[in-house]
């Protein structure tokens, strides 16, 4: 295994985002375009509020790790970082679109994955149908919770389409155009990667490891590679006026960036500590994520059939496993080898990225911090 590059100067992840204020920036883009939102709703109706309410617990809670990423391509590839420059309010708001459409995407998948929390608070669809019950409305509360949720996806899904066309109003044609097809291609990918991921739950698992893993990571490539990285660098580039070329070299790098990122959600989604993910241990095995470290599992076991591969694919699923239930899967990744062996690759992935990174033609001060950001997507808890 290769070692990563070493950043003994880097900051660490939390003021990586507060560099040159794009955190509040980002944040205050969020919040007026969720103002803006909530005057409209209230307009059509009070009693919709609640959908912007619940939009706006979501919203104020992310990493902002996308917009980070656009943010800093796009000084890297020679954007400025003067506040008053339209352009660089621009990758503000374009990073705030980011937010938006990872929102809308968080949201449609809690309802998918039937999950209970999210950043440490109740899932929208969750919140919806207490609401639902407190108040003692008739019908199915659950149904009703996932309708509701649904459609404030939907709603915040309009809403990130509306702050990408504000942001770029003010630019030439030779950017906005490369920029909103990218934008584009890049909410397809993550339709088609969410799509390829409820395949791949309903379709048979367990018999082919190395399939099963191949599918794994193809799922994690379309639906969130694209939008963590590799969409936001390109994105970056595109906005600085660099053009295609410059765009696919910085998205090169994204793509293997990403896989790491959403490989290290994976192995947080079974080890990693509720009181900093914000979501209850083992988690992922209860909502039955066919991941890479399952299937690497899987394949590793001396015996695909015996006591030990069953109490991985028993517990997949099993939304009443204890915390009992989730050490004794844990117990039976490690001792297969597959946590190393998953380790071994998001490190893998991450010294392709770095390498790629480095290969880019960027400036400084974006180059440095993009390379901070890289290891803060790799190298986290949360």
């Amino acid at each position: 295994m290769s070692a990563l590059p070493a950043r003994p100067g880097a900051l660490n992840p939390a003021a990586l985002l507060d560099v040159e204020n794009l955190r509040a920036d980002v944040d205050a883009a969020v919040t007026a375009h969720l103002a803006l939102l909530g005057a409209e709703v209230s307009a059509i109706s009070p009693s919709a509020q609640a959908m912007v309410d619940e939009a706006a617990g979501l919203l104020l809670g992310g990493k902002r790790l996308r917009a980070a990423f656009c943010y800093w391509s796009f000084r890297a590839h020679g954007g400025s970082g003067d506040p008053a420059d339209p352009a660089r309010t621009a990758a503000v708001r374009v990073g705030a679109a980011l937010e938006l459409f990872q929102a809308a995407a968080l949201l449609h998948d809690d309802v998918m994955d039937n999950s209970d929390t999210r950043r440490g608070r109740p899932t929208a669809h969750r919140a919806f149908a207490a609401q639902h019950v407190g108040a003692g409305w008739s019908g199915d509360a659950d149904r009703f919770g996932d309708a509701a949720a649904i459609l404030l996806g939907d709603l915040v899904l309009l809403a990130a389409q509306r702050e990408l066309s504000a942001a770029l109003e003010p630019l030439p044609a030779t950017i906005t155009e490369p920029v909103r097809a990218r934008f584009d291609t890049m909410q397809s990918e993550v339709v088609v990667g969410q799509y390829l991921d409820v395949l791949v739950q309903a379709q048979p698992w367990g018999e082919d490891p190395a399939s099963d893993e191949e599918r794994a990571r193809r799922v994690l490539r379309a639906k969130t590679a694209s939008y963590s990285a590799a969409a936001p660098l390109a994105l970056g580039a595109l906005l600085a006026g660099r053009g295609t070329e410059a765009a696919a070299t910085i998205e090169a790098a994204g793509l293997p960036l990403g896989e790491a990122f959403q490989l290290r959600d994976d192995v947080l989604g079974v080890f990693g500590d509720p009181a900093v993910t914000g979501k209850p241990a083992g988690d992922d095995l209860r909502e039955g994520k066919r991941t890479v470290i399952v299937a690497r599992t899987l394949a590793l076991l001396p015996d695909p059939h015996g006591p030990q591969a069953t109490v991985l694919t028993e517990a997949l699923g099993d939304a009443h496993l204890t915390d009992e239930d989730v050490e004794r899967v844990r117990e039976v990744i490690v001792s297969s080898g597959a946590l190393d062996a998953v380790e071994h690759l998001i490190v893998d992935l991450a010294v392709r990225a770095h390498a790629l990174l480095d290969l880019a033609e960027l400036g400084d001060p974006g180059r440095g911090v993009l390379t901070d950001l890289a290891h803060a997507a790799v190298d986290r808890a949360a």
